[in-house]
C-alpha cells in the first residue's frame, strides 16, 4: 500500500522495524507496533495499518550546520579544496550577506533539512562585527517563521584570534543573549589561548549561555585545544553546556596522549559532535592544490569517546560552500556515510541515538525517542534493516509531523540563481 495514504484518527503503524534503544529495550532492530494519537506516540492502539516491516526512526536533530554559508558554492567555489581555501573565500564573500542575500539562502536549507525529516537544527552563524547586526536579527526572523517545523538554535561563531573580553565579542555576547543562543569560537593554538578561553567563560557564564566550539579541526598533531577546553572548563567550574565540533587532529596524536585527553574531556562533562563528511572533505589535501591520495579520514576518536561515557553526535555541518562542495542537510546521509566512515557497524546497537535523540539532549532540544508521549514526529523507510537503510538514498522515505506526512518536495537550486546573477 501507500504508507502516505495513513487513515486519520488513531492509528496503529502495526509490524514496523525500529531500534531497541529508542523504545527503551536492549539489542538491535526489534519488529513492534506504535500507536499514535493526536499527534504523538500513544501506549493505546487506533486503526491498524500493516507496515511490511517498515523501518521507522524519529525525526532527526542535525547540531552542527552554517546556514548563513549554505548554498554559495556558485559564486564562491573552492578553489583547491583546502581548508584554507575554504576559510579565504568565505571571508571575501561576506561583502555579499545581506539580509536579502541570507534569507533565500537559509531558508532554502531549512526547506531541505524539513523535506528530509529533521525537526530541529543548531546552527552556527558568523559574527565578526558588522555581519552580527545583519545576520542575527534575520535568524530571528526564520526561527519564527520556522516554528513549528524545525526548532531552531544559533551560535555565534568568531575565531579566537578575534576574541577580545572587553572588545566587540562583549556586545556580539549580548546579542546572543538577546537572541536566546549559545556563544561560540573557533580555537587554534594562539599563545594566550588559556587567557581567551577564561574570558569566553567568564562572558557566557554573566549572560547564562552555553559554550560551543570548533576544534582542532586539523590533521596537525600538536593542536590540543581540546584538552585545554577541557583543563580551562574543569578550573573556572563552567556550569553551562559544553559542545566541541570536529576534534580531528586526536586521530593523528601519539594514542597515550589522545585517550589521557579524553579522559580529561569526560571528566569536564563535554559534548562532542562529529562531523565526517566535511572533514573528508577538508583534510589531508595537500596545500598546493596538487593531486594526492589522502592517508587520513578527519574523523575524530568516536568509539572511544563512547566507551569513556562522552556524549557523541554526528551532524551535516556545510552545504555547498566553500567548506564542502556537497550535501542537502539530509541526516540520514550523514548517518549512512558516518557509519561508512567511522566503522559504527560491527559495534555499538545505539549508534541511532547519536543522530536523533543525543544531539537533541546535547543541545536542549525536545525528546526523540519513540516511546509513548513523545511527538509522532518519524521517518519511515521501505528498508526494513540496516543494509537496505544504507545501500540506498531512501528518496521514497516517509515523514511525519505529529502524525500526519508532509509534503516533500525540495527546493529546486534554479530559485537561488538570482543571487549569483546579482553577485
Amino acid at each position: 500500500m501507500d504508507f502516505r495514504a495513513l487513515p486519520s484518527g488513531p492509528i496503529t503503524l502495526a509490524n514496523v522495524t525500529v531500534p531497541a534503544c529508542l523504545i527503551g529495550h536492549f539489542g538491535a532492530l526489534v519488529t513492534t507496533d506504535l500507536h499514535i494519537d493526536n499527534g504523538q506516540i500513544s501506549s493505546t492502539p487506533g486503526q491498524r495499518v500493516d507496515m511490511a516491516s517498515a523501518m521507522v526512526l524519529p525525526c532527526f536533530t542535525d547540531m552542527h550546520v552554517h546556514l548563513d554559508k549554505g548554498h554559495i558554492w556558485p559564486r564562491a567555489s573552492n578553489p583547491d579544496g583546502s581548508f584554507m581555501g575554504a576559510l579565504t573565500t568565505v571571508r571575501a564573500d561576506h561583502t555579499n550577506w545581506s539580509a536579502a542575500d541570507l534569507r533565500p539562502r537559509m531558508e532554502f536549507g531549512l526547506a531541505c533539512a524539513y523535506a528530509h525529516g529533521t525537526r530541529a537544527v543548531r546552527t552556527h552563524l558568523d559574527s565578526i562585527p558588522p555581519q552580527p547586526q545583519i545576520t542575527w536579527p534575520l535568524f530571528a526572523e526564520l526561527r519564527e517563521a520556522w516554528a513549528g517545523r524545525i526548532d531552531l538554535q544559533a551560535v555565534c561563531l568568531i575565531g579566537c584570534d578575534s576574541f577580545s573580553e572587553n572588545g566587540d565579542f562583549r556586545v556580539t555576547a549580548d546579542l546572543v543573549a538577546e537572541h536566546g543562543g549559545v556563544l561560540g569560537m573557533v580555537t587554534y593554538p594562539v599563545p594566550d589561548l588559556r587567557d581567551r578561553l577564561e574570558g569566553f567563560f567568564r562572558l557566557a557564564a554573566a549572560r547564562d549561555l552555553d559554550a560551543d566550539f570548533h576544534v582542532d579541526e586539523t590533521m596537525d598533531a600538536s593542536s590540543e585545544t581540546l584538552r585545554l577546553i577541557a583543563e580551562v572548563a574543569l578550573n573556572v567550574g563552567f556550569e553551562g553546556r559544553i559542545v566541541v565540533g570536529h576534534c580531528c587532529s586526536l586521530s593523528t596524536q601519539d594514542e597515550a596522549r589522545a585517550l589521557d585527553t579524553l579522559d580529561m574531556v569526560a571528566r569536564a562533562g563535554l559534548h562532542v559532535v562529529s562531523l565526517p563528511m566535511c572533514n573528508l572533505y577538508l583534510q589531508d589535501r595537500r596545500p598546493d592544490g596538487i593531486a594526492r591520495t589522502p592517508r587520513f579520514r578527519g574523523v575524530t576518536l568516536v568509539h572511544e569517546m563512547k566507551a569513556r561515557g562522552i556524549p557523541v553526535s554526528f551532524a551535516s555541518d556545510n552545504t555547498r560552500d566553500p567548506f564542502y562542495a556537497y550535501g542537502d542537510l539530509d541526516m540520514l546521509e550523514v548517518m549512512r556515510q558516518a557509519t561508512r566512515i567511522a566503522h559504527l557497524d560491527h559495534s555499538a546497537t545505539d549508534w541511532v541515538t547519536s543522530f536523533t535523540s543525543q544531539p537533541a539532549a546535547s543541545c536542549g532540544f525536545g525528546s526523540q525517542t519513540l516511546l509513548p508521549g513523545d511527538p509522532a514526529d518519524l521517518v519511515i523507510f521501505k528498508a526494513r534493516e540496516w543494509t537496505e537503510l544504507y545501500a540506498r538514498p531512501q528518496s521514497d522515505r516517509i515523514v511525519l509531523r505529529g502524525g500526519e506526512a508532509i509534503d516533500r518536495t525540495l527546493p529546486d537550486y534554479a530559485t537561488l540563481d538570482h543571487l549569483w546573477e546579482t553577485s
